[in-house]
């Protein structure tokens, strides 16, 4: 079956469809990473977004019951050069067409990736449609008539409904879970489950909360640390966050990943830009400025924090090397650091999951 992906300037591809029938909307953005597509489909992050593998062979060791990062499939829509038939993997369970086409997502292969993510590149991420049923004609009137990527809040789809502790049942993806020594309030943004394994493995018990969690309600819990998730969208639509986050500073530890990164920086008088393209993938190289050291870490986001109105309380403490952006936040008198990237990777490199450990130390010598 044919499938045409058209993007918001007018710019069309035609392949092959690899999933579902039908036509989806989103944001048309491309990430790096040679593996680990089931963790990027299954990434909150990612919701609302038309997703692009560069790398050109996909599938090639199916899809297993314990590599993913959310309960569904969350892109809007999943592109790729070639898609791999025949896995090879003992953990595979299904083929990467058979999960694509029973989570309901168009899917398209065939398509020259390497131009479209040029394309990008030059031109920005922009709004795309692609659809199995309809003309080229019909996908514009249908795209043009769609709400842009920025207007909606996605955090609100894709996070918690009601607070719960984390069950620890995947523990064992990393290693036996230690007995609880503290408690840790995490605001779900969008989290991947691997934030929640660390943490566990680190000794803490875990409470998940809503996005709209106020400073009260996570304090209700009892938590003697908090950290705010990774998620998809503007953090700009995030308001409600931003004062939970303002709130918090100066009564618990705090730890922001990604997004929660991103409500750290707006609490503390900074301003968010989006990016052309963002950094989505598995090769970014960040160096901290206190040490140094330069680290290779899993990214994926599309606005960054733009340091010019930071409270003097706050460093800069890392920066990406690509292009120099904000990559991490510390505040010089609390026990509160962020990171832009994913600490937690899966998929990815896992040069900085020690942070986790800093940030646990950082809560039990608060509760001493």
């Amino acid at each position: 079956m044919k499938a045409i992906l058209l993007l918001q300037d007018g710019t069309t591809f035609e392949g092959e469809s690899i999933g579902a029938s039908g036509t989806t909307i989103g944001e048309a953005v491309f990430a790096t990473a040679m593996t680990g597509y089931q963790e990027m489909l299954t990434d909150p992050s990612f919701a609302g977004q038309l997703l692009t593998l560069t790398y050109p062979l996909i599938g090639n060791y199916g899809v297993n019951a314990q590599d993913v990062e959310s309960g569904k499939i969350q892109v809007e829509g999943f592109i790729v050069r070639e898609l791999c038939e025949e896995p090879s993997s003992w953990r595979s369970s299904i083929t990467l067409r058979e999960y694509l086409t029973q989570s309901g997502i168009v899917s398209v292969q065939g398509i020259d990736t390497r131009a479209l993510t040029r394309h990008l590149r030059v031109s920005g991420v922009m709004m795309g449609a692609m659809s199995t049923e309809l003309t080229r004609a019909e996908l514009m009137n249908t795209l043009q008539s769609a709400p842009n990527y920025g207007d909606i809040n996605f955090v609100e789809r894709v996070s918690t409904r009601e607070t719960h502790e984390w069950n620890g049942d995947e523990c064992s993806a990393l290693d036996d879970c230690p007995e609880a020594k503290c408690h840790i309030a995490l605001i779900d943004l969008g989290i991947k489950r691997n934030i929640a394994r660390y943490l566990a493995k680190e000794g803490c018990k875990v409470t998940i909360l809503p996005c709209n969690a106020s400073a009260d309600d996570v304090m209700k819990v009892n938590p003697d640390g908090v950290v705010f998730s990774p998620g998809p969208g503007d953090p700009r639509q995030l308001k409600e966050t931003v004062a939970t986050m303002r709130a918090m500073i100066g009564k618990k530890p705090i730890l922001g990943i990604c997004l929660g990164h991103q409500m750290f920086g707006m609490a503390m008088g900074a301003d968010i830009i989006k990016l052309k393209f963002g950094h989505r993938g598995a090769n970014h190289p960040v160096k901290n400025l206190i040490n140094g050291k330069v680290s290779i870490t899993a990214q994926n986001h599309g606005y960054a924090v733009h340091p010019d109105n930071l409270s003097n309380d706050v460093i800069v403490e890392r920066v990406n090397l690509n292009d120099g952006t904000v990559e991490g936040l510390r505040h010089k008198h609390l026990p509160i650091f962020t990171i832009q990237y994913h600490p937690e990777a899966s998929a990815g490199p896992l040069d900085e999951g020690y942070l986790f450990k800093e940030f646990v130390d950082n809560v039990m010598a608060a509760k001493v």
